[in-house]
């Protein structure tokens, strides 16, 4: 008998991917088309991005963000200990902190330490200080103040969420060779918690940087306040704005390449033949027994 003829191989056409493809390319084009139409003055948007008041705002910006995200995270992490603690009277003050500062739009947290000053005309601490409000609390320390607590409340919840991944077999076995709470923590709790919070934490730090825009209302000069500096004077709003928006791409950009780096090296690290945990604990000597 003759053998049967092999079956022809017909390719499989994705019709779908070939029409979203084009419906893409086709909106692209009617927007480069609309832009290439619009009343924007193209060629004094480079000058403006380095204008020395774009300069002064993008500075502002990134040390806002990098002093409130900072101490955010420190205060993240006291928060989560305390959400965690035994002490029913830590552990509702945490819930309390978190569920204040997570309630209230930062906006109006900024303008409540902003105008402080009207409710408390003098910040008297004994032995500490003596001042008015407002020389205390200026633009940038309201605008600081305002941003760190309430990023402090989310990051508390990331920091709880990352301990509460790392199984707790890992703190009995560190309990039971004589690790403190706080080497446990320090060596084998948080390295494997990283895992879980720096995902989170990138991406709030990249809100951060955008959300120091907010600090614009009480006139600190970062990116938008510098753009609208320049605009107020030759009145080519659209074209500062975009100069502001080329500077928060850039900043934005090494954050995100930042994050992707920390990601892989705690990733890396999780995966060798040897944690991070598991170094810790191995590099501590067992505790005897004691004799009876």
């Amino acid at each position: 008998m003759a053998a049967p003829e092999p079956l022809p191989i017909v390719r499989l056409r994705h019709w779908g991917r070939w029409v979203a493809a084009a419906i893409i390319v086709a909106l692209l084009v009617l927007l480069g088309i609309a832009l290439g139409n619009a009343e924007i003055e193209w060629n004094q948007v480079p000058d403006f991005v380095f204008y020395k008041v774009m300069a002064t705002g993008l500075l502002n910006t990134v040390v806002l963000a990098v002093l409130s995200q900072a101490v955010a995270i420190v205060l993240g992490i006291v928060i989560a200990l305390l959400r965690r603690s035994a002490n029913p009277v830590a552990r509702w003050f945490a819930a309390g902190y978190i569920w204040i500062f997570r309630g209230l739009p930062v906006l109006l947290q900024i303008l409540l330490w902003y105008n402080l000053a009207l409710v408390f005309p003098v910040i008297d601490i004994p032995f500490l200080v003596h001042e008015q409000t407002n020389v205390l609390i200026s633009a940038f320390t309201a605008a600081f103040l305002g941003l760190a607590l309430n990023e402090s409340a989310y990051m508390a919840e990331i920091v709880r969420a990352g301990l509460n991944s790392v199984d707790s077999g890992q703190t009995e076995a560190a309990k039971s060779i004589g690790m403190t709470p706080a080497a446990t923590l320090r060596r084998v709790v948080l390295p494997q918690a990283m895992r879980v919070i720096i995902p989170p934490t990138g991406n709030d730090f990249i809100n951060m940087l955008k959300g120091t825009s907010m600090a614009s209302v009480i006139g600190v000069t970062e990116l938008i306040h510098a753009a609208n500096n320049i605009s107020s004077n030759n009145l080519l709003v659209m074209e500062t704005l975009l100069a502001a928006a080329v500077w928060y791409m850039v900043v934005v950009t090494v954050a995100r390449v930042g994050q992707h780096y920390l990601e892989r090296a705690f990733g890396q690290a999780d995966r060798g033949p040897l944690s991070r945990a598991g170094k810790a604990l191995r590099g501590v000597p067992l505790v005897r027994s004691a004799r009876v």
